[in-house]
């Protein structure tokens, strides 16, 4: 009967033991599977998305530039022709910040538009405005431009087009009777002149 007495007690004795040791055992592995499952959903939420937008801007933009190249060719190949075709060259000159009134230029500007350059020249050499110097000297550079550039002969051309436009005003003051001060301008013009050949 001891024997048998001793024999439960060892069997209880090991049973309240075991008990204690399978609980911790069971909050372990609980402890380690949540933390796994957090890690995992975050890491491949936050690499995806970024990893397809580069892939998607760089095929558009490598089918963008072949298409530029190709275009800029056929552009320069149409307007050759058209060159070719019979128009008539334009050479042009222009003289700019010129310290003349636009006004006063224009009077000189209108007796040659449309004269051969012969008759031009000698019309402006003998004319008496202060404006007639500039606008030759301005027609004569066009006309060497066209010899030079263009292999055009001076002789056989005429003025197609010249303009006057206003270039920046220069303010001047004077002093005034009673200590007041007026405001002169001096104006300046830009000249643009276009020579073609003669018919």
């Amino acid at each position: 009967m001891a024997e048998e007495k001793k024999d439960t007690e060892k069997q209880q004795k090991k049973a309240p033991a075991k008990k204690p040791a399978r609980k911790p055992a069971a909050k372990k592995e609980t402890a380690t599977k949540a933390p796994a499952k957090k890690p995992a959903a975050k890491k491949p939420a936050a690499k995806k998305p970024p990893a397809k937008k580069p892939a998607a801007k760089k095929p558009t933009a490598a089918e963008k530039k072949p298409a530029a190249k190709k275009a800029a060719p056929k552009t320069k190949a149409d307007t050759k022709p058209k060159k070719e075709a019979g128009e008539r060259q334009v050479v042009n000159a222009s003289a700019r910040f010129v310290r003349l009134a636009p006004r006063k230029a224009r009077l000189v500007a209108d007796q040659v538009r449309g004269l051969p350059i012969d008759d031009a020249i000698a019309l402006l050499r003998f004319s008496s405005r202060g404006a007639a110097r500039d606008i030759r000297k301005l027609i004569e550079s066009a006309a060497a431009n066209a010899e030079a550039n263009h292999d055009l002969v001076a002789d056989d051309l005429m003025i197609k087009d010249i303009h006057v436009d206003e270039g920046p005003t220069l303010r001047r003051y004077r002093p005034r009777a009673l200590g007041r001060a007026t405001r002169i301008n001096k104006r300046t013009s830009h000249i643009a002149v276009a020579l073609t050949p003669e018919d």
